[in-house]
């Protein structure tokens, strides 16, 4: 280690050093990265609007609502004084990292945390602020411990994307560390404080995760939410992560409702522009790039010939979608090899294995890597279509008879065409009465056995189809909570919708239900219906 690195290592851990070396640059300017000018200049306003409004008062619950990464800082900081404002004893905590992949020395986190306590002073006159930076380490109880160190696993598999983690690796150790620091602080701060709830992003990965079972430890109730590709929707979930998509208590209480033919047309608008590489509505993201063509062109492309066709929809490795979801595999990766070697004895089926589209924007390894290592050689029955291969996916669903997927919508998507679908992975819509869900490989190769037989048979009822349709309305549609801010577009949504419109009687109306529910109130999906 350089002189200097040593020098700045040593009086990361001298108090006021590194308070007193920002103050000296002039107090107000961001660290490294580390940036919360633009929350500066929101501060102002928004506090005024959590003073003057006409809804605030003294009996609502008490919470504390964590973030780290500055855009995650900023959006948490609007939400904590939206509850403020709407009568809750709110406490915002924050740990001052910019990113979570390297390794910044206590000093520099020290000075981030100066600058940013100068930012939330003002903030301080509503609600306290709280950072986690300086909390005294403790050792965690052996139960939390291990699920902090499964966190830092998945941060690993999410940030290189990979399943398979090097435990002595430097970024495995890196994240447990700030796990552990994170869960250790969280820990005592609820400890004493014992709110009624504790909400925060994700809850899955990264300090979210470690701190959502801190609060799972001590039986505190937790709130996470995410943000999908809708926009002026949230996702939310109670005591668990929200990456998970737990939607079984949703689909007990609307399965049996009736599913109304201008609700049919919704589904269908939807995925017709799905299918046509459009976007619908308040979506803002695109699920393909190239147009359907048919399958019968999609045949001529690939090669195809009349043997049936299987359609293997591959995730992104490591993707906070697969984290976690295995059911009896181990993991994803495994699951693709021994169904490669499965199809490579069954010379009178095509298998057809499509790389998630969403790879060409990461720089992990992609399936296709995995897939070449397994077989560096495919045999004619095999063939690959690549991230980047101008494939419309909907194009193989419609020339397939059978479905492979591990925790994709394409599962679903397939199961809404008649095409029957095993489901290796815990996804949102497995069990919900449309899909083949084995619990074990014996269970997995008789499905592809028993199916493969008699595929005509096991294309699915219309009963099961009109299922799968009113299952995916009550995803897509009531799923997703009204919310104003989303996170990929928070300036232009908070400029849309001021914080002092949620206190006015029309966004009580369209927005109280979503933020009891952020608040920790009971889901009541059996007597609320969407606007």
């Amino acid at each position: 280690m350089p002189a200097a690195s040593r020098l700045k290592d040593l009086l990361g851990h001298v108090p006021a050093t590194a308070e007193l070396a920002w103050a000296l640059r002039g107090g107000d300017a961001p660290i490294d990265g580390f940036k919360l000018e633009e929350l500066r200049v929101q501060l102002p306003a928004w506090i005024d609007a959590v003073q003057n409004s006409p809804i605030k008062t003294q009996t609502g619950r008490k919470a504390l609502v964590f973030a780290t990464l500055h855009y995650w800082i900023h959006h948490a900081s609007l939400l904590s004084l939206a509850l403020c404002g709407l009568g809750h004893d709110v406490t915002l905590a924050y740990l001052p990292h910019a990113t979570w992949k390297a390794d910044v020395p206590r000093f520099d986190l020290r000075r981030r945390d100066a600058y940013a306590r100068s930012v939330f002073a003002p903030m301080q006159t509503v609600l306290p602020v709280e950072s986690f930076l300086n909390a005294p380490a403790t050792p965690l109880p052996n139960s939390l411990d291990a699920a902090v160190e499964q966190v830092s696993i998945m941060d690993v598999q999410y940030t290189q994307q990979v399943e398979e983690v090097d435990k002595s690796s430097q970024l495995f150790q890196l994240r447990l560390q700030s796990n552990r620091a994170a869960a250790s602080a969280a820990l005592a701060w609820l400890q004493r404080e014992q709110p009624d709830v504790v909400i925060l992003p994700n809850g899955l990965i990264l300090e979210f995760g470690a701190i959502l079972h801190a609060a799972r430890h001590l039986s505190i109730p937790m709130v996470s939410y995410e943000f999908g590709e809708q926009r002026g929707r949230i996702w939310l979930a109670h005591n668990q992560s929200v990456m998970l998509q737990e939607t079984d208590a949703l689909w007990a209480a609307r399965r049996n409702q009736l599913f109304t033919d201008a609700q049919r047309a919704e589904v269908q608008e939807l995925f017709a522009t799905r299918q046509a590489a459009g976007l619908f509505r308040h979506f803002y993201r695109k699920w393909q790039d190239a147009p359907a063509e048919g399958a019968a062109q999609v045949r001529t492309k690939l090669g195809l010939d009349a043997r049936p066709v299987v359609l293997l929809a591959a995730n992104v490795i490591g993707d906070s979608l697969t984290l976690g979801r295995s059911t009896f595999s181990g993991d994803m990766s495994t699951w693709l090899r021994r169904t490669l070697a499965y199809f490579a004895e069954r010379k009178d089926v095509q298998l057809v294995l499509r790389v998630h589209p969403g790879e060409r924007n990461l720089d992990g390894p992609s399936v296709a890597d995995l897939v070449k290592q397994a077989m560096p050689e495919l045999p004619e029955n095999i063939h690959l279509v690549g991230a980047g291969d101008p494939v419309n996916t909907y194009d193989l669903v419609e020339a397939a008879q059978l479905g492979l997927v591990y925790t994709t919508t394409v599962g679903l998507e397939m199961a809404m065409s008649g095409r029957p679908v095993i489901v290796v992975g815990r996804t949102h819509y497995r069990g919900k009465g449309f899909t083949q869900d084995p619990a074990s490989w014996e269970d997995y190769f008789t499905m592809l056995e028993r199916s493969l037989a008699d595929l005509l048979a096991a294309q699915l009822k219309p009963a099961e189809v009109d299922q799968a349709w009113h299952y995916a309305y009550r995803f897509f549609f009531d799923y997703p909570q009204p919310f104003p801010w989303h996170l990929l577009h928070f300036a232009k949504d908070v400029e849309a919708t001021p914080l002092a419109q949620i206190f006015t009687p029309e966004g009580q109306q369209r927005y109280a239900r979503t933020f009891d529910y952020l608040m920790g109130e009971p889901f009541d999906w059996d007597t609320n219906q969407p606007g």
